[in-house]
């Protein structure tokens, strides 16, 4: 039987749940919708899924630290995703049943992320793959789903939301069954050395990045819930803006495809001030104009303020000790990518209904922010230059 390599196994995984997490994140709230709940019910079971999401990555993803443990885990947790999708089926239009469903589903996706990223990461110190590379397939199945289901709707209703996104997790499912070469091995001592999160979190460096790496993609928080709504207002179709939606994550997958040969010699300081710029440029020219040139050169920049943060933060905890990296991955998902940007997000609901595009500045100040932020992994000794060759002296 065929056996994959690092780069192939956790590429085609990732396919399998990008392609029904592009099916969940845009199109479960239309969904409950059609089940009958209330905007404001709707409100609370999303919110509800990024609220479980970030209480699973500081509960149970730190508790997977050996890299032995990591495709276990991951099969586990597509079996039981898959079976939770299908629970959906059997909530018959009951708030509460909508509700578990909901929790046990986000339980599953929550660690899968930051879990599936960890294998990355360990594949990555061996020079096994690229993880740029690597995690571009996940973005392409983003938008895969998103646009498959969307056409599926318009066909045969919502219950197709539910059918694609359990086409997804059976994929990633039969995926993860296989084996991969070479197997991850974890080392005894870094076992034995294995940090809790509350130490690492008094640790000034993780708080540095942690803060640095939540200033960056929570100044997101505007644009992934209101911009869909401002630039309607602005006169641009529904199609308009899917288009410039997919624009914004094209723009992520080319980033990720490049970034080995774009940012080789670059530090990490570098790589967060290029993305700490990129935040002030698109959020001041979303606030200042919804021109439709403006509009393509807004969401390309989505590849800058998203994409360029999210390498350099892997480059960080990569450069962490290893024993560190499961941890540190499982904070990066709860705190910059769950709690914070649900926090922003509540907050830019309030700022946009009292302020209009205005907020959009808000999120552009946070950019400036986080320009005087300096984030070093522990391991750094002389600089926080990650080029090539440190990087393969480090291993």
């Amino acid at each position: 039987m065929f056996t994959p390599s690092p780069y192939g196994w956790i590429s085609q995984y990732l396919i399998g749940f990008f392609f029904a997490y592009g099916v969940y994140l845009p199109f479960w709230a239309l969904w409950f919708e059609e089940q009958g709940v209330s905007a404001s019910d709707i409100g609370i079971l999303v919110g509800l899924g990024f609220a479980t999401r970030c209480v699973a990555n500081l509960v149970l993803t730190p508790r997977i630290h050996k890299v032995e443990h990591l495709m276990p885990a991951l099969r586990i947790l597509s079996f039981a995703g898959l079976l939770f999708v299908g629970f959906h089926f059997f909530t018959g239009g009951s708030f509460w049943l909508m509700a578990v469903a909901t929790v046990l589903f986000n339980l599953c996706c929550g660690p899968i992320v930051p879990i599936s990223d960890a294998m990355a990461n360990y594949y990555g110190r061996l020079k096994m793959l690229d993880y740029g590379r690597t995690r571009l397939w996940g973005s392409i199945a983003f938008i895969a789903g998103s646009t498959i289901v969307g056409y599926l709707v318009s066909l045969y209703g919502t219950d197709m939301i539910l059918y694609t996104a359990l086409a997804g997790m059976l994929i990633a499912l039969l995926f993860s069954m296989r084996a991969i070469n070479p197997m991850p091995v974890t080392d005894t001592q870094e076992h034995m050395e294995r940090p809790k999160l509350s130490e690492l979190l008094r640790e000034n460096s993780v708080i540095r990045f942690l803060a640095l790496v939540a200033l960056i993609q929570g100044s997101h928080a505007a644009y992934y819930s209101f911009s869909t709504i401002y630039w309607k207002e602005a006169g641009y179709s529904e199609a308009i803006i899917g288009y410039l939606w997919s624009l914004g994550v094209v723009a992520e997958i080319i980033i990720f495809a490049l970034s080995k040969r774009l940012f080789v010699g670059w530090s990490l300081r570098a790589l967060f001030v290029v993305a700490s710029v990129g935040v002030v440029v698109r959020w001041g020219l979303t606030a200042s104009t919804t021109a439709l040139l403006a509009l393509v050169a807004i969401q390309l920049l989505h590849g800058v303020t998203f994409a360029v943060a999210h390498i350099a933060a892997i480059q960080y905890i990569q450069a962490s000790p290893p024993n560190r990296m499961v941890a540190l991955q499982a904070l990066y998902n709860a705190i910059p990518l769950g709690a914070f940007i649900a926090l922003m997000t509540a907050l830019s609901g309030w700022g946009y209904e009292n302020w209009g595009a205005n907020v959009f500045w808000a999120m552009a100040a946070m950019g400036v922010l986080a320009l005087f932020i300096r984030a070093e992994p522990k391991s750094t000794r002389k600089s926080d230059s990650l080029n090539k060759a440190e990087l393969e002296a480090q291993n």
